[in-house]
């Protein structure tokens, strides 16, 4: 048995920046377990730039953003093992896990950090009728093939979904001399950021087709073509709507899913909304020293934000070892109300929140013009004025601790009206 006051599951920015922190707050024995070749995550595959704004003040690429992170890591003297797989994780945060180089391990922590990412919808998930040829990619993988194996997935192309990922990669495929021919929407706005919408389609004359989804699938060997359709506001396609558009590559960008297996095995309770963990301001889950972090607990869109969530997760984690977080306290619950999907934490406890209180969540349709309305215990506390907000795009709103001293409140909610 091996034993570690902190072990992080997951070397990517998420399990990077909670290790680094954990490491600055007074834990010394920490390892980082990473299934890739190498850390970083999925940053190593994002040579756009655009990382950074936030954390360094500086625009940075997907690598560069990760080895800073990497270097800090080695600089502090932090363990890490490469190429190894967890399979298992209990509620006493004992863990399995082996490697070519050891066989199979058995791990304890002292606390357990937990920062796995999310994967991409596939195909599957989606179930578009057609045939199954070759061609068909989720954009993630495309973008992996393309940047770090050094393949061209296609020449006439077309795109499902407007997440960031695919926006992304509209662009880096009509770099790579393919002709994008459109990027279809389902839902009536975009998935991604507004400047990936207008960096990535709009400088490239590439058509943003919302409330457009595919309908079949064309081709034997290889894809042949797509035909897609108009969908009503039931997400149906409406008759009559049909197109064909030849194309020999279909990438599919419909969403990301916190990736959980190892969660549920620990019985860490799952919110539906998000997918991920339900965490309190501690980022730490219902099971006593298993703290989260990162698309893990909820899909982030800016990785400066991942980046400021698990430093959160690994301070926490830190003071778990060493006694200084307060476990016993009244439970303040978090409301997501009308135009709010999620927030998070789903669970406050005051004692543990410094001067400031901070609340991530995404509303659920294009608003423009609006205020956030924060509530305790249905009084209002505080109001935020906002031009735009969009699901695309992740709000955080940052409250004074001072506007909770000395009420017992039990509920804080968050609500969209208009202004």
């Amino acid at each position: 048995m091996l034993n570690y006051d902190i072990v992080v599951i997951g070397g990517g920015p998420a399990g990077l920046a909670a290790a680094i922190e954990a490491k600055k707050n007074g834990v010394k024995d920490i390892l980082v377990i990473e299934r890739d070749r190498e850390l970083g995550g999925i940053l190593q595959q994002c040579i756009h730039n655009g990382f950074g704004l936030h954390v360094f003040n500086e625009e940075l690429t997907g690598p560069e953003y990760a080895e800073k992170f990497i270097d800090e890591l080695k600089n502090q003297g932090i363990e890490y093992m490469l190429d190894t797989m967890v399979l298992d994780i209990t509620e006493d945060r004992k863990i399995s896990a082996i490697n070519t180089e050891n066989g199979l391990m058995n791990i304890h922590a002292k606390a357990l950090i937990l920062s796995m990412g999310c994967r991409e919808r596939t195909r599957g998930a989606i179930n578009i009728p057609g045939t199954r040829p070759a061609g068909v990619f989720s954009a993630g993988t495309a973008q992996r093939f393309i940047n770090m194996e050094g393949y061209m997935v296609g020449k006439k192309v077309v795109i499902l979904g407007s997440g960031d990922i695919g926006l992304i990669m509209a662009r880096r495929m009509t770099l790579e001399g393919a002709k994008v021919e459109a990027v279809a929407e389902l839902m009536p706005f975009s998935g991604g950021l507004t400047r990936n919408i207008v960096q990535c389609l709009d400088d490239y004359n590439i058509p943003l087709l919302l409330s457009h989804t595919i309908i079949e699938i064309k081709g034997k060997e290889r894809v042949e073509g797509v035909v897609i359709a108009k969908v009503d506001e039931n997400r149906k396609p409406i008759p009559g709507t049909e197109k064909h558009i030849e194309c020999d590559t279909l990438l599919l960008s419909v969403g990301l899913i916190p990736e959980n297996e190892l969660s549920l095995k620990a019985g860490v309770n799952i919110d539906p909304r998000t997918n991920g963990p339900i965490v309190n301001e501690s980022m730490e889950t219902k099971v006593k020293g298993i703290f989260a972090c990162g698309n893990v607990v909820h899909v982030h869109d800016l990785v400066d934000f991942v980046t400021k969530e698990s430093k959160k997760a690994g301070k926490s984690a830190s003071k778990y070892v060493l006694g200084e977080l307060v476990e016993k306290e009244e439970i303040i619950k978090t409301n997501a109300d009308e135009g709010i999907g999620y927030i998070v934490p789903q669970r406050i406890r005051m004692s543990n929140v410094d001067e400031k209180l901070e609340l991530f969540m995404r509303v659920k349709d294009v608003y423009k013009n609006v205020k956030l309305v924060i509530k305790a215990d249905g009084e209002v506390i505080k109001e935020f004025k906002r031009k735009h907000l969009a699901p695309g795009e992740m709000e955080i709103i940052s409250l004074n601790s001072s506007l909770l001293e000395g009420k017992q409140v039990s509920n804080i909610s968050v609500s969209v009206k208009g202004a």
